[in-house]
């Protein structure tokens, strides 16, 4: 017999048509619906950011290939990854919650699957928390050294993204409304700048590089000398960059028109990502005008000397606010997708604690617990900045690992049990099975790739701890599964059938 965790939920009447398919998925509405379909776009082209993961990782493609690897990689990618996205957003289009993936995955696989999906998952989201903010810090370290000649310290760093994690904390309490607001502000600021920043790169500097140094020039730093591993470690700029557009499917409850409107957001984020930023590192490349100088600059940021070395000290200075706040929007979209997973994975009964996680505010419909675990986690996994050179990109690297599958498995499980599924209003046809099939075979390749090697010699600076961080979140999965699954039950389809953990009333602070 269950346990009172799997109590039938106490239903009430939809108001309209997000609340019925929300219903007929098994829960009520809680969270406020003041998301509109702009800013579901929005939210996940934020959470992609092509200021951030794009810029925070030049350095690293500089070293692991150099140019011809920053942008025929960024190309090569694009296509895998918009299949991927687009298999997702048919099936988020069917089932719009706020579990988004690990809900897709129970319907189509069964709890087991669902359990790992949803802890692969809220990894990837919590390691895209950790290395936002942390790339944060690092870009307002160039900042104050170009303002103050301010020279950073790993521990001064690490304090910098602690004061930001708390600021994208306390901004996420304020509800879905502010939500809306900044998610449609950082879509505009993102684009806006982007080619204000391109403008100016193609405007300004007096010389710029040839073509041949762009799309042909490769450099290795990595102390590997296979040509192809090379290039293949390079490929986490652009996978790295282009993840996080499940943000979309995590706000469905708060969308309205979700069906639709989370789906849509999924691939035009990816799309409009992927054509801005590939403009953006053109036009970067171009722009470098002393590339040993860029590596290694006084700055720490080669975005930030590239920009430094063409354009003058006030316009780099003016340039990297810019970016700064493109990123700073986007670490508060990331940390509203990751406390959202947070409160729908608790309101299943899959953490240890759940009760507390899936508690949302009476005044604003804000998961206050969930945002506050979220950010703490990403401290956590900046930790190891503070001793490895390579943390940054082993944060990264565990982002990517934790994101790919989780995306992947829904996908595979949908075209492996056809039956299960029935499309939702947006799909892709007779394209689904050949875009869902692509993706899945990318993300097998990806996530094994990042697990390996990133840095040769291998010691204890260079050592790429994602494998590490992946067992244990998998040993934590598996382990709570042994012992907590009892509590965990992802409701079944139609309203009849609808359960809940405990009383809405409980889930309320």
């Amino acid at each position: 017999m269950r346990t009172p965790a799997r109590a039938r939920r106490r239903r009430s009447e939809p108001s309209g048509d997000d609340e019925r398919v929300l219903e007929e998925l098994g829960y009520t509405q809680q969270l406020h619906r003041r998301v509109g379909a702009f800013g579901n776009f929005a939210a996940s082209l934020s959470t992609i950011s092509i200021m951030s993961g794009t810029l925070l990782l030049l350095g690293y493609g500089l070293n692991s290939g150099g140019p011809a690897v920053v942008v025929w990689g960024w190309l090569a990618v694009g296509p895998p990854v918009l299949c991927l996205a687009a298999a997702l957003a048919e099936i988020t289009s069917r089932y719009p919650t706020s579990g988004g993936l690990y809900y897709m995955a129970r319907r189509l696989g069964g709890e087991r699957w669902s359990w790992y999906t949803g802890w692969l998952n809220l990894l990837g989201l919590l390691g895209g928390i950790a290395a936002q903010d942390y790339g944060i810090a690092t870009f307002a370290d160039a900042w104050a050294n170009l303002q103050f000649g301010y020279v950073p310290t790993p521990r001064s760093s690490l304090a910098l993204c602690a004061v930001i994690l708390a600021l994208h904390a306390v901004l996420n309490l304020f509800g879905a409304r502010l939500m809306n607001v900044l998610a449609s502000l950082s879509a505009w600021w993102h684009l806006a700048g982007a080619v204000v920043i391109v403008g100016a790169l193609a405007l300004v500097p007096s010389h710029h590089q040839p073509a041949g140094f762009v799309f042909s020039g490769f450099t290795n730093n990595t102390g590997w000398s296979s040509p192809v591993y090379v290039v293949l470690l390079g490929m986490l700029l652009p996978c790295f960059a282009l993840a996080g557009y499940d943000t979309s499917a995590h706000l469905s409850e708060e969308t309205g028109g979700a069906s639709v409107a989370a789906a849509r957001g999924i691939v035009r984020s990816v799309a409009v990502s992927w054509i801005a930023g590939g403009v953006l590192l053109v036009a970067l490349l171009f722009a470098v005008q002393d590339y040993a100088g860029t590596l290694g600059g006084e700055t720490g940021v080669p975005v930030a000397q590239i920009l430094l070395d063409a354009l003058g000290v006030a316009t780099a200075k003016a340039l990297l606010l810019v970016i700064i706040g493109a990123q700073f929007l986007c670490g508060y979209t990331v940390t509203a997708s990751a406390s959202r997973m947070i409160y729908a994975f608790a309101r299943d009964g899959a953490l240890p604690g759940s009760a507390r996680w899936r508690k949302v505010s009476r005044r604003t419909a804000v998961p206050v617990a969930a945002v506050g675990l979220a950010v703490a986690v990403a401290f956590v996994l900046a930790l190891p900045s503070l001793y490895s050179a390579t943390a940054f990109s082993a944060v990264t690297a565990i982002s990517v690992v934790g994101f790919t599958p989780a995306y992947a498995i829904p996908v595979l499980l949908r075209l492996r049990h056809r039956d299960r599924f029935t499309r939702g209003p947006w799909h892709l046809g007779r394209w689904s099975r050949p875009v869902g099939w692509v993706g899945v075979s990318w993300a097998a390749g990806v996530t094994v790739l990042f697990l390996l090697p990133q840095s040769r010699p291998v010691t204890v600076q260079t050592f790429n701890y994602t494998p590490v961080a992946l067992l244990v979140a998998l040993a934590l999965a598996a382990l709570w599964w042994r012992f907590g699954r009892r509590a965990y039950g992802v409701p079944d389809s139609g309203a009849a059938d609808a359960h809940d953990r405990i009383e809405e009333a409980e889930n309320t602070v």
